[in-house]
């Protein structure tokens, strides 16, 4: 790579990739490798162009899968890397730009390689490609040296030690970039690998010890949010045309062929900044919901989900006396800043479900913000543009909404802090409403949606649990949210009345029917959708029995589609959840009979209004108070898996195989 290259496809011919992949073993200290780790080059930033390039050296990497075993070439340039890292931290305070670029560019062929590798043979050939045997005199038996275990566990040393300067950037995120490369073999399986030995390494090999400063370092990278460094950063400039301080790739590789990404000095161009405006953010958010899902038993526990579950706000003085090895303290309002910024993300979304399904301390935390909104307005955003989002990401959404909606001082809340435009809400002009009565319209138009495209039960139910558990607390619901509960309703009723009357008509006899044609199951389709309305039934009860004085909107809808209640009040179903529902339409419609005729909107709800207050509190049943809590499955692993690896295909340029090899995915990936 040392040599010059017009042409990408000259990369295969290239004498220096030549002979580090031939048959001859070359040296550590044989100057070839100075040579070969002094090139200026582009790093790819999307899997056309990646693939571009390893089109252009797979022969180079096949070969040196062939004779690796005997030259140990791949084991001599990691050796190289290793001996290096150890003085990057020092280069980096000295500012020793030439010492840190050639550590990158080793790392950058390392990385390169192993992805070969790692598509190519199972773990234990990597290990015996990557096991080094001493040649000196005297050395004849000495037990061989395992540097697959030494490289990740200096990869993890580099990524929690090294600090984050322009000119660190590049070989920080190239030591995130090859850890995930390492871990990828979860790709090349149809089932979810739980027993590894790199997974080994990481949890119960030399960087157990290191478990709660990775988890921190990665959560201050997602964090910080830290851009690309620009384009005046790049180490070395070409001097004089053809010329520059270094054995470059020719200009014909490292400009018009790429779009090209600026990474602490490596490359000449500025990339097209976008999404991948912070990619040492996101990779390390990649990296940390890998680390947080690998295997955990009761047996052999996960440390980097134990650590995620444990740490504590830099406010929290107990933190320091936890005897707890896995926690440490992170500045919460740095997280939550960061947390609702990044929503629009898939990986965003997961860790925010991570840490308030198993964090308390960040649960209790966010509970206790002032500012919920912030978090809240991007997670209504999400539902809001379903059609624009993968179905994964809607769904953990909905499921942060249903966790959120399970504490009360939440469900309260809500309804106190009052929105101004919300532009991205286009069925109508909501100039002025509660942020409650916002995530209610989002919640069931989640629910039309999904009644009329998904179909899913469990979208349904989890909708349908978070409004359950605001039910209680509505207060001065916006007219527009009272009028899209009664039209769920409506909507709902409708298609039972189509269900049962289908079922009544297939008791008859088929008509039409084609021959071989399976029977639909009326039955079930009617007990499902049965439940559903007498939830919805329960959720207007709540309402009515525990707040009614505060919902007039509320009231005020249910009078005006009384109707739609007239055929459920004798159904064996409904009939216990109807009694007050009967009670209250026909309290408040004497009331307005009484008021007289022709009542303008205002009048009825002045009616409503002063009718509440009369309305003896008596005499409306009570119910046990509707509360859902979110459960995760007992294998969780096999959604998450599948959904991060998904993520990190499809965001990550140097992560993107051939889609014939990737075996992981039986869900659609967004």
């Amino acid at each position: 790579m040392g040599a010059n290259s017009s042409s990408i496809a000259e990369l295969a011919n290239n004498s220096y990739l030549q002979r580090l992949a031939g048959t001859e073993t070359i040296s550590e200290n044989d100057p070839f490798w100075n040579q070969l780790l002094s090139f200026s080059f582009t790093t790819p930033t999307n899997g056309a162009d990646t693939q571009l390039l390893e089109e252009a050296t797979l022969s180079i990497s096949k070969s040196l899968i062939e004779n690796n075993s005997r030259t140990e070439n791949l084991q001599a340039l990691v050796k190289i890397f290793l001996s290096r890292t150890n003085e990057l931290k020092i280069s980096a305070e000295c500012q020793d730009q030439l010492f840190i670029w050639q550590a990158h560019n080793a790392l950058f062929i390392i990385r390169c390689l192993l992805k070969v590798f790692v598509s190519q043979m199972p773990e234990e050939e990597l290990q015996l490609n990557l096991s080094y045997q001493e040649k000196a005199p005297l050395s004849y038996g000495a037990e061989a040296e395992d540097l697959l275990e030494e490289l990740i566990c200096n990869l993890v040393h580099l990524i929690i030690e090294l600090p984050l300067l322009d000119i660190t950037y590049s070989i920080l995120l190239e030591s995130v970039t090859t850890l995930l490369v390492l871990l990828s073999y979860q790709l090349f399986q149809k089932e979810i690998i739980r027993e590894s030995l790199i997974y080994k390494y990481l949890m119960k090999g030399q960087c157990h010890q290191l478990t709660s400063r990775i988890v921190k370092t990665l959560l201050y990278n997602f964090i910080r949010q830290e851009k690309c460094p620009p384009p005046g950063t790049q180490i070395f400039e070409q001097t004089s045309e053809g010329s520059s301080l270094l054995y470059g790739l020719a200009s014909g590789v490292a400009s018009g062929l790429w779009t090209v990404l600026t990474l602490g000095g490596v490359g000449s161009k500025a990339a097209q900044q976008g999404d991948l405006s912070s990619p040492l953010a996101n990779r390390s958010l990649l990296l940390l919901l890998v680390l947080s899902n690998l295997s955990n038993r009761p047996e052999s526990p996960n440390p980097y989900r134990q650590s995620i579950m444990s740490f504590k706000n830099t406010q929290d003085n107990t933190a320091i006396q936890s005897p707890n090895s896995y926690c440490f303290q992170i500045n919460f309002n740095s997280l939550y800043t960061a947390l609702y910024e990044q929503q629009k993300s898939d990986q965003a979304t997961l860790l925010l479900y991570t840490l308030l399904h198993q964090n308390p301390n960040v649960r209790t935390y966010v509970l206790a913000r002032t500012d919920v909104e912030n978090l809240v307005l991007p997670i209504l955003e999400t539902l809001y543009c379903v059609e624009e989002r993968n179905s994964h990401h809607v769904y953990m959404a909905l499921i942060i909404l249903l966790i959120l909606t399970e504490e009360d001082s939440f469900n309260r809340s809500v309804h106190e802090v009052v929105l101004k435009n919300i532009t991205w809400y286009a069925e109508r002009v909501l100039t002025e409403i509660s942020l409650g009565s916002l995530l209610v319209l989002v919640v069931i138009r989640t629910v039309q949606y999904n009644m009329t495209r998904t179909r899913d039960k469990y979208l349904h139910t989890n909708c349908l649990a978070a409004l359950a558990n605001m039910s209680a607390q509505f207060r001065s619901l916006h007219q527009y949210a009272a009028q899209r509960i009664i039209s769920l309703f409506a909507l709902l009723s409708k298609k039972h009345n189509k269900v049962l009357e289908q079922a009544t008509q297939s008791l008859r006899g088929p008509v039409n029917a084609e021959e071989n044609s399976p029977t639909p199951d009326y039955a079930q389709d009617l007990n499902v959708i049965e439940e559903v309305i007498r939830m919805m039934l329960e959720i207007i009860n709540s309402c009515l029995s525990t707040s009614l004085h505060h919902n007039p909107n509320l009231v005020y809808a249910l009078l005006y589609k009384r109707d739609l209640f007239e055929q459920f009040r004798t159904h064996p179903s409904f009939q216990d959840v109807m009694q007050n529902l009967d009670m209250v339409i026909s309290f408040f419609s004497l009331r307005l009979e009484q008021a007289g005729t022709d009542l303008s909107v205002e009048r009825v709800l002045e009616v409503i209004k002063q009718g509440a207050v009369a309305l003896p509190k008596d005499k409306l049943k009570k119910f046990p108070e509707l509360k859902f809590k979110y459960v995760e499955e007992e294998q969780p692993e096999e959604f998450f898996i599948p959904y991060i690896w998904s993520l990190a295909y499809n965001s990550t340029a140097e992560l993107y195989w051939n889609p014939q090899q990737v075996q992981l995915f039986t869900m659609d990936s967004g």
